[in-house]
């Protein structure tokens, strides 16, 4: 049986990317990967072999072709017998309990396409490390949302495990770039779902992703923060010399005597 494949982005900056590819590790698929370079000559000239929306993720199984994070999970979740034999036995990627998956599909889709100011306002950026972003109300609010789903879950369903769920789900990969976001822009959250956090960061399957990102010799500018400091800097002098000119115009003139 031929491996399925898995065509990704760019490792360092392309969060859709990484949601199925941590999930079939945790899975323990053994899976083929191909990375695509995002916004580049190599992207254009080859993802319509593979993707026919042109976009990534897209999981290439035999014949078949599913693309979308969510929806590579679920195809993922039912081919488990097929990838992993006997193994399957034990593996799932939602919990059991009626109540708790309701509401990790919910938080899942959620994740999919919400938290729209998290997004625009801290793209994900692996190598990146203490960037400081405008905190306005809309990323305020996500964050505390993003806070509360964590913590919430710890509390209600997390006794069996370190997850959101207690083992490993669906719902953990699909949270699992805003830990990167967080990690390189900041947040102020809980002592739960700090704890959380820090347990994503230190999984080895994200420490592998972050080794490959560090490697890319690949820079968007568009998705790279400038220090703030250096646009403080900037502005002083600015500032400085428009008091000189306010002050100047607004001093009185000496009118000019003669000598007699």
């Amino acid at each position: 049986m031929s491996r399925p494949l898995l065509v990704l982005g760019s490792k360092n900056y392309s969060s859709w990317s990484l949601r199925p590819w941590i999930l079939l590790k945790h899975l323990g698929v053994d899976f083929e990967e191909v990375v695509l370079q995002l916004d580049t000559e190599q992207f254009r000239q080859e993802i319509d072999k593979y993707s026919p929306t042109r976009r990534v993720p897209v999981l290439i199984d035999g014949d078949v072709r599913v693309w979308d994070s969510l929806s590579i999970a679920e195809y993922a979740g039912e081919q488990l017998a097929r990838w992993r034999g006997e193994a399957a036995a034990d593996l799932k990627i939602w919990p059991t309990d009626l109540v708790a998956r309701a509401q990790a599909r919910s938080l899942a889709a959620e994740m999919h396409s919400g938290f729209q100011a998290l997004r625009s306002s801290c793209p994900m950026n692996v190598r990146a490390r203490h960037v400081k972003v405008r905190q306005t109300p809309e990323l305020a609010n996500d964050i505390a949302r993003i806070d509360l789903i964590w913590s919430g879950c710890r509390q209600r369903f997390g006794a069996s495990g370190p997850w959101l769920f207690g083992e490993y789900s669906a719902t953990d990969a699909m949270f699992a770039p805003v830990a990167f976001r967080f990690r390189t822009y900041g947040a102020q959250l809980s002592a739960r779902s700090r704890e959380y956090l820090e347990h994503v960061l230190k999984d080895p399957f994200m420490v592998e992703w972050t080794a490959a990102a560090e490697i890319e010799d690949h820079v968007m500018d568009r998705l790279e923060s400038k220090p703030r400091r250096k646009t403080r800097g900037r502005s002083k002098p600015r500032a400085a010399n428009r008091a000189r000119a306010t002050k100047s115009r607004t001093r009185p003139r000496r009118r000019a005597t003669r000598k007699r």
